[in-house]
């Protein structure tokens, strides 16, 4: 009968000691505060955070006044202890909490605005074109 105490005791502390695996990701911006949004959702101002469940590729995409927006294909591969197989124990039967962090730095690039000359300039050639029946590719 003891024994049996001792066997059941020890499942039910091995199932309230059971792991888990905290996946968070962090975007941080030079300059700080850009808007930015993972797999089109918007997750905040820059330093922002979120935790996500599954691996692959993400589409990370920032934007901020008097800057060029970005948008960054990001991919994140699962680490070991998430192989098929071993994740079961890893999330399951882990006595502690796994946390695997990443964190995305992205450097803005300050947006050039063109001068009233370049604008005029594209504007004529533009013109010329369309009148000899040339079409183009507009340029950003």
């Amino acid at each position: 009968m003891r024994k049996q105490f001792h066997i059941i005791c020890g499942f039910t502390v091995l199932l309230l000691s059971t792991g888990c695996v905290r996946r968070r990701m962090t975007v941080r911006t030079n300059p700080p505060g850009a808007m930015v949004s993972v797999d089109n959702q918007v997750i905040g101002s820059s330093p922002a955070a979120t935790s996500y469940t599954f691996y692959g590729t993400r589409e990370i995409r920032i934007e901020a006044d008097g800057y060029r927006t970005e948008t960054i294909k990001r991919r994140f591969n699962p680490p070991w202890y998430q192989w098929p197989g071993i994740d079961f124990f890893a999330e399951t039967l882990w006595p502690g909490e796994i946390r695997d962090e990443r964190i995305i730095d992205v450097t803005l690039t300050p947006h050039v605005q063109p001068s009233d000359e370049e604008i005029l300039s594209r504007a004529g050639n533009l013109r010329q074109q369309s009148q000899s029946g040339i079409v183009s590719g507009l340029r950003q």
